[in-house]
């Protein structure tokens, strides 16, 4: 997959912005590999206030489970790169960064293998990212190439892609 450049992800954040103000939506991330890289890039779109509600990095395994709830048996099974645990992750941020006891519209994350390293048997590239709604939750599994920067910063441009797709109904 090829990076694409720095403006090109900020263009997405800013039209993502634009579109849920218009449409009177918000927005949670939970993220892991990407360490705040994704509610970074959202929030440094100026008026991003009316929609972002906030990131959880739950960069340790056991956060994922205590902060977003997801399912601890399921983390100990598979460990944290899985595709239940990105729908996990983004169904639980949802409610984790309630308001009023409203849950955002949207919940997405980011759990997976940066590298250098594999973990839980994954080799390094391979993502997983979730989008949930009150309609439910979904995961993609990406496999991507570069060093650990890179692969942090595909991850970003690719979320935030297929949540505006998403938006758009462009699935």
């Amino acid at each position: 997959m090829t990076l694409p450049a720095s403006a090109a992800v900020t263009d997405v954040a800013r039209a993502l912005v634009a579109e849920l103000t218009a449409r009177g939506e918000t927005v949670a991330v939970a993220e892991s590999l990407t360490g705040g890289l994704v509610v970074a890039e959202l929030v440094g779109v100026p008026g991003a206030s009316a929609v972002v509600r906030g990131g959880v990095v739950a960069y340790a395994t056991p956060v994922k489970a205590t902060v977003l709830g997801v399912d601890a048996e399921l983390l100990a099974e598979h460990g944290a790169v899985d595709p239940e645990v990105a729908r996990q992750m983004a169904a639980g941020v949802r409610m984790a960064l309630a308001v009023d006891d409203v849950p955002a519209t949207w919940g997405i994350s980011t759990t997976g293998v940066a590298g250098p390293d594999p973990q839980d048997g994954q080799p390094v590239g391979t993502v997983f990212v979730g989008i949930a709604s009150a309609a439910g939750a979904e995961a993609v599994e990406l496999h991507l190439d570069g060093d650990r920067g890179a692969i942090r910063r595909a991850v970003v441009s690719e979320l935030l892609a297929r949540l505006r797709s998403r938006l758009q109904g462009v699935e």
